[in-house]
């Protein structure tokens, strides 16, 4: 039991929630250290949506929401395990479709995922088993597996707490990547047309209250939005921020 006056009783939680995750076969093992990793750098940008991070949720929102329903929320066992309903909850905004990518890919943790999506009513989960019958060029890891119907075809990625050789591959096939990863200098954050740099578990409601607010904005204006995002810029002021103690 974590005492609510706990000074780290969300963080201890959210890993609790993972542990959880990793005992009904969501969670790899080794996405128990990637959060570790994570969590340091949360530290480092003082554990807020910082205004760099808030204006690549509203370009993120804007991207996704004029994809014409050729978006795919990739989703892997920790963002499965973190924010299920929230995920679910993007897909039916916006129309994206919703997609099992691992890593440590075994098709008892896709059909583990995939349960859990749907537990928040998703509906037609692509990727699992023998439907990832499509691969990414110049991967050679299990992520290279994808749904010929999802992320093969799609024109914009969400692609959160990613690999870089992935985000890479994606974006030299021409796919627009939008990404969360907590390090502003990783290959994924690098790679994708729009980082958020935040923690995932406020970065993505933050991300479902901004598409819903952006929802009835026509497309002129919702791009206009992207057009005026530079990720490279955003992400120079992220590490600005924390080099000078945020």
């Amino acid at each position: 039991m974590i005492p609510a006056d706990h000074p780290r009783a969300k963080s201890l939680r959210t890993r609790e929630t993972l542990v959880d995750g990793f005992r009904r076969n969501i969670v790899a093992v080794e996405g128990l250290i990637a959060h570790g990793r994570g969590e340091a750098y949360d530290y480092l940008i003082g554990e807020r949506t910082s205004i760099p991070s808030k204006k690549a949720i509203r370009a993120a929102a804007a991207s996704l929401l004029t994809s014409n329903k050729k978006a795919v929320l990739s989703v892997n066992g920790n963002a499965a395990a973190l924010c299920p309903k929230e995920i679910v909850e993007l897909a039916e905004i916006t129309g994206a479709a919703i997609e099992v990518n691992l890593f440590y890919r075994t098709e008892q943790r896709e059909k583990a995922i995939k349960a859990e999506l749907e537990k928040y009513g998703a509906k037609n989960v692509l990727g699992v088993g023998p439907a990832a019958s499509a691969k990414i060029p110049e991967l050679s890891s299990e992520r290279r597996r994808v749904d010929p119907t999802g992320i093969l075809v799609a024109e914009t990625v969400f692609v959160p707490l990613e690999d870089g050789d992935r985000t890479e591959a994606l974006v030299k096939m021409g796919k627009a990547v939008i990404t969360v990863d907590l390090n502003p200098i990783s290959r994924t954050a690098k790679a994708a047309d729009i980082t958020i740099v935040d923690n995932f578990i406020r970065a993505i409601p933050a991300l479902v209250s901004e598409t819903r607010a952006l929802k009835g904005k026509d497309e002129k204006s919702l791009k206009k939005i992207i057009q005026k995002f530079d990720n490279k810029k955003n992400l120079s002021r992220s590490l600005k921020m924390i080099r000078r103690g945020f």
